[in-house]
C-alpha cells in the first residue's frame, strides 16, 4: 500500500461519517512509505476528536505514534486513546497502548483504528 492510498481510505472514511459536520485533517507524506495525519473532527453534538497519526505503511499499516483525543463541546475529556510512554509505571499489560476514560483513569487497551474510535464516539452521540 502507498501512503497516499492510506490518506485516500481516511478522508473517505471521515466523508461518510455521518456525525462528522467539519473536518480539518491534514495529511503530510514523510518520504515513501510515511505520513502524517492530524487534525479535528466535530461532531453535529458539538463535540470533537482531535487526532494523530504517524503511520509507516511499508509492509503493514503501522501507526508508530497515536492520538485520539475525544472533548465535549467544552472541552471536558470523554477518552483519549495514545500510545505515548508515560505510563509505564502502571504496569499495563498493553503498554505503550492505554485508554484514558476521563481525566482520572487508565485504562489498558489495544491500538484502536480512527475506524474503531469513530465506531465508539457514534455508539455514544444521538442523531437529530
Amino acid at each position: 500500500m502507498r501512503i497516499e492510498d492510506y490518506f485516500s481510505q481516511i478522508r473517505m472514511m471521515i466523508d461518510h461519517c455521518p456525525i462528522v459536520q467539519l473536518s480539518t485533517v491534514t495529511y503530510e507524506k514523510r518520504g515513501t512509505n510515511e505520513g502524517l495525519v492530524r487534525g479535528e473532527l466535530l461532531f453535529v453534538d458539538g463535540s470533537n476528536l482531535h487526532l494523530r497519526e504517524y503511520i509507516d505503511v511499508e509492509l503493514i499499516i503501522d501507526r508508530l505514534m497515536y492520538v485520539y483525543q475525544y472533548m465535549k463541546e467544552d472541552t471536558t475529556l470523554i477518552f483519549r486513546y495514545d500510545n505515548t510512554g508515560h505510563h509505564r509505571t502502571l504496569g499495563l499489560v498493553t503498554y505503550p497502548h492505554h485508554k484514558h476514560q476521563g481525566q482520572e483513569i487508565i485504562l489498558p487497551s489495544s491500538a484502536p483504528s480512527l475506524e474503531t474510535v469513530l465506531e465508539e464516539i457514534q455508539s455514544q452521540i444521538t442523531l437529530p
